[in-house]
């Protein structure tokens, strides 16, 4: 048997990091067992669903990597099939036309729960033998009797009683199909051998069984992943941060680390953290995902994209910071530009934003100072070493040459200081931050001109807020 999964997400909105997860999930699971990823767009949902939101589960998948197979289906392409599973459904008396009213079903709901019942819909119309009218819907004819019983690749063996299951809803009174009823025809169709999805659907699936057992369509195997839920234990959304797959390429995080993330939410392999692509394929199972919900934490996210970073091409990341400063500050700069700060900076980067803003330093002119760091190192006591610095620098014949660690060190020893006494004050005129990669790199990447130049705007500064 070939294994056949697919991702069908609704297009309502963008990509979420809920929908990532099950889309790399189904696509894992396939890869491993050498078999096919589909994708579907439920966009039977006329009101909500919208072209935008296609493209951005386009978007968010292609970025991401998780390449699908085949053309992409669209439910509303195959309403003419829907149609034709419900006629088949009716004429064998497995469904039938129910007119109950919202205000019959509202009133029946409150008195189910006044009673302490589960609200399900009482069967009025079940033996009626309605007809096709402008306010009827069409209900499944559940069966009364038994059990459904599926075994969960993650939750294991589950039990549901007939007993428990209305007859649910498969058409609306305009003749459009619901979820419950498009999903089961899609699926068998497709030839979907594994559904992957939330575990949201768990109550879906039984009456899903159903519908497949009544079509006459072999069932597939069921896998429900558990949730994400933020840093607070509540469920993943808005409030906690970026939640949308592309907000996460716009943070500057890199695919592959978001992906490594998304893995590890609810699925592990020993203590290994990192992981390349092929060796998620390797060793995906389900057997290794956990029931429980996985909490999501930026913390976590944050430190796995720093290692990716680590090893990431430098022109890439040149690449991607050159694309991140046109974005923010509308200008251009060079990959030779660009390259030489990636190297100087990225130790201390943990996405590609942060990386450009720490360049930013290098690329524009100071404009201020960073406040707690400049009452620390700018007092009028710098004035001195800074000038002695700006004397030293001045008489350097080749500046690519010259050991301009050594610049420092000899302004140190002339004035019999600590270190930071001259080095403190240094990296902040030039940097304008007290912390970073070393003084004499920075000098070499600046230039002499440009080192001289920030040293003595640094001077002056340090003069006008200290005036004799």
């Amino acid at each position: 048997m070939t294994v056949v999964t697919r991702f069908a997400p609704s297009p309502t909105g963008y990509l979420h990091v809920g929908g990532a997860r099950t889309a790399l999930f189904c696509y894992l699971y396939a890869r491993h067992h050498g078999g096919q990823f589909e994708l579907r767009i439920e966009d039977t949902d006329t009101a909500r669903s919208t072209r935008e939101s296609v493209q951005a589960i386009f978007d968010g998948m292609n970025w991401l990597g998780l390449e699908h197979d085949g053309e992409v289906r669209f439910q509303s392409d195959n309403l003419p099939r829907y149609h034709e599973c419900l006629k088949q459904l009716l004429a064998e008396d497995k469904a039938y036309y129910c007119d109950c009213s919202k205000e019959r079903l509202e009133k029946l709901r409150a008195e189910q729960m006044d009673k302490g019942e589960k609200p399900r819909y009482d069967g009025h119309c079940r033996d009626l033998g309605l007809v096709k009218s402008d306010d009827t819907i069409v209900r499944f004819k559940n069966p009364q009797q038994g059990e459904v019983t599926f075994n969960d690749l993650v939750r294991g063996e589950i039990t549901v009683s007939n007993r428990e299951l209305d007859d649910l809803v498969i058409a609306r009174a305009d003749g459009m199909p619901t979820y419950n009823f498009s999903v089961v025809i899609d699926d068998a169709d497709m030839g979907i051998t594994h559904v992957i999805r939330g575990d949201d659907h768990v109550n879906n699936t039984p009456r899903q069984i159903n519908l497949y057992r009544a079509l006459g369509f072999d069932v597939p195997e069921f896998a429900h992943v558990p949730m994400i839920l933020g840093d607070d234990g509540a469920r993943l959304s808005k409030r906690h941060g970026a939640v949308s797959v592309m907000q996460y390429a716009e943070d500057g995080y890199l695919p592959e680390a978001v992906l490594n993330y998304l893995v590890r939410l609810g699925w592990s392999h020993g203590d290994q953290e990192i992981f390349s692509k092929q060796e998620l394929i390797d060793l995906f199972s389900f057997k290794a995902v956990n029931r429980a919900p996985s909490a999501f934490n930026t913390k976590k996210l944050n430190w796995i994209n720093h290692k990716y970073m680590q090893e990431a091409d430098p022109k890439r990341l040149a690449i991607l910071v050159a694309e991140r400063l046109k974005q923010t500050i509308e200008a251009d700069f060079s990959i030779e530009q660009l390259l030489p700060l990636v190297d100087l900076f990225k130790e201390r980067a943990d996405t590609v934003n942060e990386l450009a803003d720490a360049m930013l330093s290098l690329l524009q002119p100071l404009s201020a100072y960073d406040e707690k760091s400049e009452k620390k190192a700018f007092k009028a006591a710098a004035i001195e070493p800074l000038e002695r610095v700006v004397s030293h620098c001045r008489a350097v014949n080749d500046w690519d040459a010259a050991d301009l660690h050594q610049v420092i060190a000899d302004v140190v020893e002339e004035l019999d200081v600590g270190f930071g006494k001259v080095g403190m004050p240094v990296r902040l005129a030039l940097l304008s931050i007290a912390q970073g990669p070393a003084i004499d790199v920075i000098m070499r990447v600046l230039g002499q001109q440009e080192t001289i130049h920030r040293l003595q705007q640094a001077i002056q500064y340090i003069q006008d807020k200290h005036p004799e």
